[in-house]
């Protein structure tokens, strides 16, 4: 070898693209700022000895080294540059085209440069595949998924097989399948261990909830081996777990930790993000001062940036200004991002899910007017919330802003219009409530689709393991017999294995779509409860003086709030429960008073505080009685709730009434009524048997006639078991 040998670097570039169905959408794309992973290795063009520890930078502020097999993985957008530098080799800068992969060739003198060679068939089409599923990662799961299984069903390497399963937890950590990640970084790591997949395995038992086991994965990780960008990294998620554990001081201080490395290694995008994230500790801590200092901070460094981030960061520190309650910064700050969204919108689409919505920030601006009360300055925003809203089919901020515009029209005097808002109000619901059906059934086709294809890949995974026992077994029959049998009883074990796994993955499946079913039945029977509420508020204005309306209205809010507050509950304190249905039941007896009246019975040994119920389940079965039953009565009636224990642990809550009926009631209701009684009622059933398959029969629920005279009345019988 010569005393002085000079390095010539080749670089070969190998596009893996897939043509989308419209050119117009790809160049719009391209335009746009698109961040690519982009993968690559760098070795020795005669030896093929990979180059570990090579420096890669992006001018943006990111950077990585290749790992111990000369491989590298790095975010950057299209006009990106990209810049190799290594003690053997000269620096190599690259402008970023598109979404490559970068094979780094170390060359003698006498080599010259070429395209990528076609020296190893089994490579090409694993990188193809994995290069594909990147491609497709935040378009199609499934496609996606589909190509990390292609890419395993070629006969690859222990590396391959990590960097594969490693891309696959990227794909569910995406698409929010934060408990499929951390099976798929796991097996990543069993095969080899890398940093990245140490640090997102920990980041997925982040997003999964999982907070003390993030911060011991994140604690476990040798910062040794991080790069300087992997290192913010590591001190920002230790800082995110501590937040979410409530561990504040102990998120502040890794956070500043974080920090200090992106400011000694002039990491821009992270010194951003630590200063946003300290702020918003501080504010969790109660040290609004520090908080706002950090928050001006991430304000200067993110308009340095570019556009996008700086309104994020605008965004954020409004949302600080409104929860406490510095209103008029808010504004400023949310008309600022609503000029800078106008210029972000002229290059890009910015789907509704986002926080940038110049809609979301018409009805912030609107709501922190409200809360000054006011509302003829309000007015004009919650009408361009709603406008925009309706333009770009975002149901979810549109009814939110038919709300408040009502709420606002009614303050200002408009009473007419503002209740012609509410009406409007409803027919949003009602859409929203569609479109939520369309999305659970999607949600259901997409899970259905990912275990296809999660099912191929564990086959695949399992017949690679058993063809790789039953190919060791052959070649090691006529030496070691025994060791047929410890192979065939390995494979055995590993079937029970995966088995087990898909049968876990099946009850996990199985949990899911029943949260999905009782989210729903949540939310049909909320606005269903709401609509008849609001019947009672309009005619109860339409007949009483405006002082007795304010006194049922404000009653009304009071309720309205509590009810919307343990929406997302599957259970509730029976304590509270009880509350709310006393309020109602006060309310409807407020409108009703010449019909019936009412009382709620406690048993002393009953310890409301130790009792759970699900939310919402009694009140339809009062509303039936005083709608159904004692508002037809001739004379007043009465209606009685009873709570009795039972037994040790099991309580009884009675509902009583002596109105007509429910023979009488069905006759006189209109086809309408019979339809929406049915859907209320069947809603209540669902509910019932899911929480029971949930949580061992915890509920039962029986409906009787009361008594034996002309008007039967109706008698409920709850029956609720103790945790």
């Amino acid at each position: 070898m010569k005393l002085f040998r000079t390095y010539i670097l080749s670089m070969f570039f190998c596009l893996i693209g897939f043509l989308s169905p419209s050119q117009n959408r790809a160049e719009q794309e391209s335009k746009a700022e698109v961040y690519f992973n982009i993968r690559g290795s760098v070795y020795d063009k005669s030896s093929r000895d990979p180059y570990s520890n090579v420096k890669i930078y992006v001018n943006g502020g990111k950077y990585t080294t290749t790992s111990f097999d000369g491989r590298f993985t790095i975010k950057a957008k299209i006009g990106d540059e990209l810049i190799i530098s290594h003690d053997e080799f000269e620096t190599i800068y690259h402008t970023i085209a598109s979404n490559e992969r970068i094979d780094i060739k170390v060359l003698d003198d006498d080599e010259t440069y070429s395209r990528r060679s076609k020296n190893n068939a089994a490579t090409q089409r694993f990188n193809q595949m994995i290069d594909s599923a990147d491609t497709y990662l935040k378009k199609d799961a499934a496609k996606s998924i589909k190509f990390v299984g292609d890419a395993l069903n070629v006969n690859v390497s222990i590396n391959q097989s990590a960097e594969a399963h490693e891309l696959l937890g990227d794909i569910y950590m995406y698409w929010k399948q934060h408990d499929l990640a951390i099976s798929e970084y796991k097996i990543s790591l069993q095969n080899v261990e890398t940093p990245s997949a140490k640090l997102k395995l920990s980041k997925a038992y982040l997003n999964n909830g999982d907070y003390q086991t993030s911060i011991s994965s994140y604690e476990n990780i040798d910062e040794k081996e991080l790069s300087n960008y992997q290192k913010t990294e590591l001190h920002e998620g230790i800082g995110d777990a501590n937040l979410q554990a409530k561990n504040t001081s102990k998120a502040i201080s890794a956070y500043e930790k974080g920090l200090k490395i992106a400011n000694k290694h002039l990491i821009a995008p992270k010194i951003t993000d630590l200063n946003s994230k300290i702020a918003q500790a501080y504010n969790v801590k109660g040290d609004k001062v520090k908080a706002k200092d950090f928050f001006d901070n991430s304000l200067d460094l993110a308009a340095k940036e570019n556009k996008k981030r700086s309104v994020e960061e605008k965004i954020k520190v409004a949302e600080f200004n409104s929860e406490n309650r510095d209103y008029e910064s808010e504004i400023v700050l949310r008309k600022q991002a609503l000029e800078d969204i106008e210029d972000i919108e002229k290059d890009s689409i910015i789907p509704n899910e986002s926080p940038l919505t110049s809609q979301k920030q018409n009805y912030k601006i609107g709501n922190a007017l409200i809360l000054q009360n006011r509302n003829d300055d309000a007015i004009p925003f919650l009408e361009e919330s709603r406008k925009e809203a309706d333009e770009k089919g975002d149901l979810v901020v549109g009814k939110d802003a038919t709300r408040k515009l009502s709420e606002a029209l009614i303050k200002s005097g408009d009473t007419e219009e503002g209740l012609a808002m509410i009406e409007n109000y409803e027919n949003i619901v009602d859409e929203l409530y569609a479109k939520k059906e369309q999305e659970i059934s999607q949600a259901a086709r997409f899970s259905r689709n990912l275990a296809i294809q999660q099912n191929r890949i564990t086959a695949l995974e399992s017949d690679r393991a058993l063809s790789r026992s039953t190919y060791e077994l052959t070649q090691e029959r006529n030496k070691r017999q025994q060791l047929i049998i410890y192979s065939l009883i390995g494979g055995l074990v590993l079937l029970l294995i995966t088995g087990f796994l898909m049968y876990k993955y099946i009850k996990q499946q199985r949990l899911a779509n029943n949260l999905l079913a009782l989210k729903s039945l949540r939310s049909q029977m909320n606005p269903h409860f709401i609509f008849n509420a609001l019947n009672s508020v309009n005619s109860f204005i339409a007949t009483n003086d405006e002082r007795t309306a304010n006194k049922y209205l404000s009653d009304f809010s009071h309720l309205m709030r509590s009810v919307l507050e343990n929406s997302e509950e599957d259970f509730i304190p029976l304590k509270k429960e009880i509350e709310l249905l006393d309020l109602y039941t006060k309310l409807e007896h407020f409108r009703f008073q010449d019909k019936f009246d009412y009382s709620i019975d406690v048993d002393q040994q009953v310890d409301v505080d130790e009792f759970q119920i699900p939310p919402m389940l009694l009140q339809p079965y009062i509303e039936n009685a005083v709608w159904h039953g004692l508002r037809y009565k001739i004379e007043k009636g009465h209606l009685n709730i009873a709570i009795r224990p039972k037994a040790k642990d099991e309580i009884t809550i009675t509902i009583t009434d002596d109105g007509i009926g429910r023979v009488r009631s069905k006759a006189l209701k209109t086809d309408n009524q019979k339809k929406q009684n049915s859907k209320g009622m069947n809603n209540i059933k669902k509910r019932v048997a899911i929480l029971n398959e949930m949580y061992k029969d915890k509920v039962d629920v029986i409906i009787e006639d009361f008594q034996d005279i002309e008007d039967v009345g109706t008698k409920v019988v709850v029956t609720l078991k103790k945790d």
